[in-house]
């Protein structure tokens, strides 16, 4: 085995705001496991959702609030550098960054939700890319494909999320 400090793959990838960079790649045979960087700029949430793969996350710098959704309660669950918030498989939640910061966070996950984040992403440009009418079918597509549950606009504001993946050109 050969120790490896700072692992990157060089992919870095765009979700309609936040930036994930692959730091260990599902495809690598030597691991059991895929870890990410992801960055959420200032004022951008990541909307309801729930996955059948684990997800783990290490606040590396920032504070961002997690949403736990169960049936019987929503909770906002304020989180800053140095804390650890662990995502069981099927666990409806959100992140938010409220602050006026970039939240950077370390994200363990499954490789099989590595995956799905190579497929769902967009290359990074440095500069958000409208959202098209294609990319909103093609991310919905592969939800589809891995079992993604995405919350509708409605189930999102009654926990305080606006999305606004409108596509470019359209209301």
């Amino acid at each position: 085995m050969i120790l490896e400090k700072n692992p990157t793959t060089g992919l870095v990838l765009e979700f309609y705001g936040p930036t994930v960079e692959f730091l260990i790649a599902p495809d690598d045979d030597r691991s059991d496991f895929c870890v990410l960087k992801g960055t959420i700029p200032p004022g951008i949430a990541i909307p309801l959702h729930s996955h059948p793969d684990t997800e783990d996350f290490f606040i590396i710098s920032g504070s961002v609030e997690g949403l736990r959704d169960d049936t019987n309660s929503c909770e906002w669950i304020p989180a800053q550098a140095g804390d650890y918030l662990h995502v069981p498989r099927g666990a409806r939640h959100a992140w938010r960054n409220a602050s006026g910061e970039p939240v950077v966070v370390l994200i363990s996950m499954t490789k099989r939700l590595g995956r799905f984040f190579q497929e769902a992403g967009r290359p990074a440009t440095g500069a958000p890319q409208p959202v098209t009418p294609e990319d909103l079918a093609r991310f919905a597509a592969i939800c589809a494909k891995y079992g993604y549950w995405n919350a509708t606009p409605e189930e999102n504001a009654a926990v305080g999320i606006r999305v606004s993946l409108t596509p470019a050109g359209g209301t």
